[in-house]
């Protein structure tokens, strides 16, 4: 009888305790929540962070002026081969099908092929185009129309070379999963523009991804920040339609009174992820209208859908492209375009033919379009796979391979455009059989760190503090990429 009373004892004297402390906070017109996304969304006057805590999402000021308010990237996910599209080696086709020398590979790691495999040379022609006369491969004839408006990276340098911790290190920072990436890092940084769509917006035009949804997620930062995937067909999100029964009127009186349940539970628990709850239901009711708009193109000309190739009703990447300046047009902050096929362990010749086939076109659309709309000066493109392809060449009996190309972190190729990028450049440099970086060498940090310097960030400097440390996109490294910055 006595340890019961004393249980019941101690129950209230905790419950007062919790009480007296949220009593506290209220009176000081604050709560919990407030603390913990003001905290949260770096408010300098905590105490007066009210648009802030009604929503994470709300347009934030970067360290000091930008030149890009938007992303588009481009990945081309199983590493597109970069001797056959950017990077011309005459070497190559001087020595093709000679054992590669041993001192050019000695200590490297492959996925496939053996060391002593023998050099490969590209089937592709190449020429210059363009006032700056930028060499390409004949497979992108339509890139070649808008060379003048790119910056080439062809000393492009990766630490993984597996596809899975490849696509998560060149999307996170990191090739161990969980990081955030770097459209939740921009998201987070500058909040979002768009009022009735998600702020980071992801269109996969492909099969599956071999880093998964860690791709496009928020790691430990608050899920607010993480992509929010549009499927190929039907409802761009899965059940934004209403039932049959359920009115606007009874639908807009539920999410009100879910809205305020949940704003209680989060002035009383201060947890970040309920402010994310909040934000997704009221988005998702704002998107039963913006979303159907959004994938309406039947008011795009006819000379803008035969420029990207795109078949009104038929999913691909064109329409991803065109759906990509639309999202734009819209405040979208950040919108990550995924195509996978790119893996050429055989046939690399038919395989870079097929793909470019599906891309070219609508890659090269996608620039003229946002330079047309006066919308390329503050959008950055960006377009690049996780690493690159060997110079010499993969044949294997045993898995049905010949004339591929293994995996290559050593050196690979990407391009921006737009956004601060200087237009009609190419920097970087490999050794005479494509094997090295030889001149300007850009880490997958170093990218990240000009793609945030780009959008207004010291990239040291926009943290986030998780288990007793902060964290970074580009970790403890990162240096800017100044020659190809305008």
């Amino acid at each position: 009888m006595n340890s019961h009373v004393d249980l019941n004892e101690e129950l209230r004297t905790e419950c007062a305790r919790l009480i007296t402390r949220r009593w506290f906070f209220k009176q000081c017109s604050v709560g919990l929540g407030s603390i913990a996304l003001a905290s949260l969304l770096g408010a300098d006057k905590m105490f007066g962070a009210t648009a802030a805590v009604n929503s994470p999402l709300t347009p934030k000021q970067p360290h000091f002026n930008p030149k890009a308010k938007r992303v588009i990237y481009l990945f081309m996910g199983g590493a597109p081969s970069q001797l056959d599209l950017f990077d011309y080696k005459p070497t190559l086709a001087k020595y093709n099908g000679k054992p590669v020398p041993q001192e050019v590979v000695m200590g490297q790691k492959y996925a496939f092929i053996k060391p002593d495999a023998e050099l490969f040379a590209s089937e592709f022609k190449f020429a210059r185009h363009g006032k700056c006369g930028a060499e390409l491969s004949e497979a992108l004839p339509h890139l070649a129309e808008v060379v003048d408006d790119i910056a080439i990276i062809k000393s492009m340098k990766t630490d993984a070379f597996n596809h899975a911790p490849g696509q998560v290190l060149m999307q996170t920072g990191s090739s161990q999963f969980g990081r955030p990436c770097v459209g939740s890092w921009v998201l987070y940084g500058l909040g979002s523009e768009a009022e009735n769509l998600p702020g980071f917006v992801v269109l996969n035009s492909a099969g599956g991804l071999s880093g998964g949804a860690g791709l496009y997620g928020s790691g430990f930062l608050p899920t607010v920040y993480q992509g929010v995937p549009f499927r190929k067909t039907g409802d761009p999100v899965l059940f934004l339609s209403n039932p049959a029964g359920v009115t606007d009127k009874m639908q807009r009186r539920t999410l009100d009174l879910i809205k305020e349940l949940n704003q209680r539970h989060l002035d009383t628990m201060g947890d970040p992820e309920i402010a994310t709850r909040i934000n997704s239901f009221e988005m998702a009711y704002r998107m039963q209208s913006s979303a159907p708009e959004l994938m309406d193109i039947s008011k795009e000309s006819e000379d803008t859908l035969k420029m990207y190739g795109v078949e009104p009703g038929k999913p691909s990447y064109a329409m991803n492209c065109l759906l990509a300046r639309r999202l734009v047009e819209r405040g979208v902050r950040f919108v990550q375009l995924f195509h996978e096929g790119w893996d050429h362990h055989s046939e690399v010749v038919k395989g870079v033919k097929e793909q470019t086939g599906k891309t070219d076109k609508a890659s090269a659309a996608l620039i003229k379009d946002l330079k047309a709309r006066g919308l390329l000066d503050d959008t950055l493109v960006i377009w690049g796979g996780e690493f690159g392809r060997t110079p010499m060449v993969e044949a294997n009996p045993d898995f049905g391979r010949k004339l591929g190309r293994d995996h290559h972190p050593q050196a690979f190729t990407m391009w921006l455009a737009g956004g601060g990028i200087k237009p009609g450049v190419t920097i970087g440099e490999t050794d005479e059989l494509g094997f090295h970086v030889v001149k300007d060498k850009v880490h997958v940090h170093d990218l990240h760190a000009t793609i945030l310097h780009l959008l207004g960030f010291d990239h040291t400097k926009l943290t986030y503090r998780f288990q007793g440390r902060d964290f970074r996109l580009t970790d403890v490294e990162g240096e800017l990429v100044d020659k190809i910055l305008a």
